[in-house]
């Protein structure tokens, strides 16, 4: 009999739960949870009869589930509430803001009379039900792939680009679809942005350092497994990836593309360009997968169009919404995935000048945040607040 422990952050509830992952283990296994489950919420929602009526579509998913946490630590008003999922998933209940729902299958006629609906349920999921929702007057904000570089659909960092998504509000547009940006491009321009507003950004080159969140709960159940097989010297268990992840690193799992980069590296390139509005800056990026649980790095080097001292770059960032600085040099201490694990704002530090370049044109900067909460849920219901 094998024991596997449950991730702290995997709800054994949900889809993502045992049922979801134990046929990916050859062996019996018995799943033990890490520690007691804690209460879903500790905070309430905003439930107001003059609030608008939201659904939540991929409501079992990671996302989800974060979804609902996020909604409720920013008292966002509500009147109703959907929890909508695949057939699988009906039927079965969510716990929301003191009440218990119940799992509705997502059909065509769940956007009847609803007003915003958040989306994670994948892109093929979105292709179908987001213009279906969208066209019975209900604003999706749609946290896959599908409608990031469709023309006139925004992509949304809500600290950087709101103006790209002004007409679209409760009472003056009927409805439209809202996109959120891919994980690693929201945290690296909620620090590169500020920057680039100040004196402007040439060239940007971004070394990201992802974790398995990103990849979702199997993923990060697998890399738990493994280290646990390494540990024990035991064969090594790997059903999601092709490669060993504890221990390891290796390039992003996404598609490779023509040009040698692989999808998540161009959705950085592209999406950037999409949220500044200008192809004028060059980009790049290597994107890797590294062995920690939750909560991506990034490492950004700037080329910029103005000087800027070190230490006027660190007055920016400090003053820039929803950025914390870490930056002790006397005591090596910087931003790390633990440090933004389960935050809200973007961690920067290791902010220094491109020694390789000129004067002080270029700069230097390491970043964190957390993929689920900043890189997908909080960031898609602070687009819903520019909804009300």
């Amino acid at each position: 009999m094998q024991l596997i422990y449950l991730p702290q952050s995997l709800d054994a509830r949900s889809s993502y739960g045992v049922r979801a992952f134990r046929s990916h283990f050859a062996r019996p296994v018995v799943f033990v949870p890490r520690r007691p489950r804690l209460p879903l919420l500790s905070v309430k929602a905003a439930k107001d009869p003059s609030g608008p009526k939201v659904a939540i579509a991929g409501i079992s998913g990671a996302v989800g589930q974060e979804f609902i946490r996020v909604l409720t630590e920013r008292n966002f008003p509500y009147s109703e509430i959907k929890m909508l999922a695949s057939s699988r998933s009906a039927g079965k209940e969510v716990e929301f803001d003191g009440e218990t729902y119940v799992i509705e299958e997502l059909t065509e006629d769940s956007f009847d009379g609803v007003d915003i609906s958040l989306f994670s349920a994948g892109g093929s999921i979105s292709k179908k039900f987001a213009p279906i929702a969208a066209a019975k007057g209900c604003f999706v904000v749609d946290n896959s792939s599908a409608f990031r570089m469709a023309d006139g659909v925004p992509l949304v960092i809500p600290e950087v680009n709101p103006e790209a998504m002004a007409d679209y509000k409760l009472g003056k547009k009927k409805g439209g679809i809202i996109a959120n940006p891919n994980c690693s491009t929201i945290i690296a321009l909620m620090a590169v942005t500020p920057i680039h507003r100040a004196v402007g950004v040439k060239r940007m080159i971004a070394s990201t350092y992802q974790a398995a969140s990103g990849a979702g709960a199997l993923a990060m159940a697998e890399l738990e497994q493994q280290t646990r097989d390494v540990l024990n010297n035991d064969p090594v268990t790997m059903n999601i990836f092709s490669w060993q992840y504890a221990f390891n690193l290796f390039s992003h799992n996404s598609p490779m593309t023509e040009n040698g980069y692989n999808e998540e590296e161009m959705k950085m390139v592209k999406e950037t360009a999409k949220i500044w509005g200008t192809d004028a800056v060059s980009i790049a990026a290597t994107c890797i997968r590294v062995p920690v649980m939750r909560a991506h790095a990034e490492s950004i080097n700037l080329t910029l169009c103005s000087e800027l001292d070190e230490q006027d770059a660190k007055a920016i960032l400090s003053k820039a919404p929803g950025i914390s600085i870490i930056d002790d040099r006397a005591n090596n201490r910087f931003p790390t995935p633990l440090d933004a694990s389960n935050k809200d704002d973007v961690f920067v530090g290791r902010i220094r000048q491109d020694i390789s370049q000129p004067g002080k044109s270029g700069l230097e900067i390491f970043v964190c945040g957390d993929q689920i909460k900043k890189g997908a849920a909080l960031n898609a219901v602070q687009i819903a607040e520019l909804i009300l």
